[in-house]
């Protein structure tokens, strides 16, 4: 089981913590990480873009000009791309981009991610995580202590409000509870912060 130290928010030590190798041990596997990267990504599009092809912009149904004769270029439709208001060369249309990883390969490449965070030493373990005032400067004492000074994810064991509160207007940090941790998640954030309440959740859900 690796062990990892634990720290205050003050940034004092408060000892260390063992980890679950089915957990926080697992073997490095890339391509299942950026599958469920691009999944993630892929399921956030909307794919409501549209725009009209010449078939269905209104009207244009009477040839503008006769064929030959007026010095003009030959036209059959108003409604034609190189027309103003005419319909769109290869328009694009609404489309479903989502994608599906099945639950299994979905909970290997989040112990993945997990385990590459703890063996780069991106893992920072809280013994809690408490604002009393819901401050900003409280969450920002605590990035300068534990020096997070690139972007960081903050997992705690529940959706504690005067965290969020504290926390929403700092650029580089984002919080939310352990029961929405992904992998996207902790891939795209530089260190990623959790209490030791959130590791022992998860410990518990994946550690079986």
């Amino acid at each position: 089981m690796p062990n990892i130290n634990v720290y205050k928010m003050d940034g004092t030590k408060a000892g260390t913590m063992k980890l679950s190798d089915k957990v926080f041990g697992v073997e490095y596997n890339e391509p299942l990480i950026h599958q469920a990267v691009v999944t993630r990504l892929a399921n956030e599009r909307q794919g409501t873009k549209s725009t009209l092809t010449r078939t269905e912009v209104r009207g244009g149904g009477r040839k503008p000009w006769r064929q030959k004769g007026t010095g003009n270029a030959r036209q059959g439709s108003i409604r034609a791309p190189q027309w103003i208001k005419g319909g769109v060369v290869f328009a694009p249309k609404s489309r479903d981009f989502s994608k599906d990883m099945n639950k299994k390969a979905k909970i290997a490449a989040l112990l993945s991610a997990l385990s590459k965070k703890v063996a780069d030493g991106e893992l920072v373990v809280l013994d809690s995580l408490e604002v009393k005032e819901g401050k900003t400067k409280e969450i920002v004492a605590m990035q300068t202590a534990l020096n997070l000074d690139k972007s960081a994810v903050l997992v705690m064991d529940n959706a504690d409000e005067k965290v969020i509160l504290a926390a929403r207007n700092i650029q580089k940090l984002s919080t939310l509870p352990v029961a929405q941790i992904s992998t996207y998640e902790v891939v795209a954030n530089a260190k990623v912060v959790m209490t030791k309440a959130a590791i022992k959740k998860i410990e518990e859900v994946y550690g079986e």
